[in-house]
């Protein structure tokens, strides 16, 4: 097993407050790991740790055999993690281009590009990822599906290999959702690993290799999605009875 992302024994306290309590966690190279749990858990607090946003309190993050515990947020990207943000943070006056192309200019690849070709490959990102006909528009003129794939083209042009996505598919009807997930497959096929945070069970169930739940800071379960949904910690914190029958019905109905 090739280990990209080892974090070991991470704790987070604002003040008086845990968010995060003692959570070991190893993500392999290729896989998609799903996050959930409840609101307040913890999980984008962790992600802000494992990204360098925030400094755990206690404990220990290794990249590629690498100590980032303390490594600047910036240095991080250069590293070769990138992430989105659970509320999307564009430049707004500028177009989506420019937007794409300083994740190019900043990122793990950054530092051998010209200007000229950051925009380039942003213009490479924007059509594989939908957005060429936006590709003048300012991002505040984008609708919400739009202002997501834009969060996510600016991560995908910073070269990661290793992406936290924070519930990029909130605020998605049914069928982006769809769309979104194709994307996120398309992206881990080209070679990126990924860790995604999501409310939509149908993606995490759809997309992830293996799941984690976190509830009130801690490690409930780690495991196969089919299995973890099923277990009674996680219903009792999470998904409530009515959701794990009807997935247990679903895929009895199959042939």
């Amino acid at each position: 097993m090739d280990v990209v992302l080892e974090a070991r024994g991470i704790v987070k306290r604002f003040g008086g407050l845990v968010a995060i309590q003692g959570v070991d966690l190893t993500i392999s190279r290729g896989e998609i790991l799903g996050v959930i749990g409840p609101n307040g858990a913890g999980k984008t607090t962790f992600v802000n740790c494992m990204s360098g946003l925030d400094k755990p309190t206690a404990g220990t993050i290794v990249y590629k055999g690498q100590d980032i515990t303390r490594t600047p947020c910036h240095r991080i990207g250069q590293l070769g993690i990138a992430r989105t943000f659970q509320i999307v943070k564009p430049l707004k006056q500028m177009t989506v281009r420019d937007n794409v192309a300083i994740g190019a200019m900043f990122g793990h690849g950054g530092r051998r590009r010209t200007t000229a070709a950051a925009r380039a490959y942003a213009d490479e990102i924007i059509e594989r990822l939908g957005l060429g006909p936006r590709c003048e528009n300012r991002a505040s003129e984008l609708t919400t599906a739009d202002l997501k794939r834009l969060e996510l083209a600016k991560a995908v042009a910073m070269d990661p290999e290793l992406l936290f996505l924070d519930e990029v598919m909130a605020g998605l009807n049914q069928t982006e959702v769809e769309l979104a997930m194709d994307l996120i497959r398309a992206i881990n096929a080209n070679g990126v690993t990924i860790f995604v945070i999501e409310h939509v069970m149908k993606a995490i169930v759809g997309l992830s290799h293996r799941v984690m739940v976190l509830h009130h800071g801690k490690k409930i379960a780690d495991g196969d999605p089919r299995e973890v949904i099923e277990r009674e910690e996680v219903i009792e914190a999470y998904l409530g009875e009515r959701f794990a029958k009807r997935e247990r019905e679903r895929r009895e109905s199959r042939p």
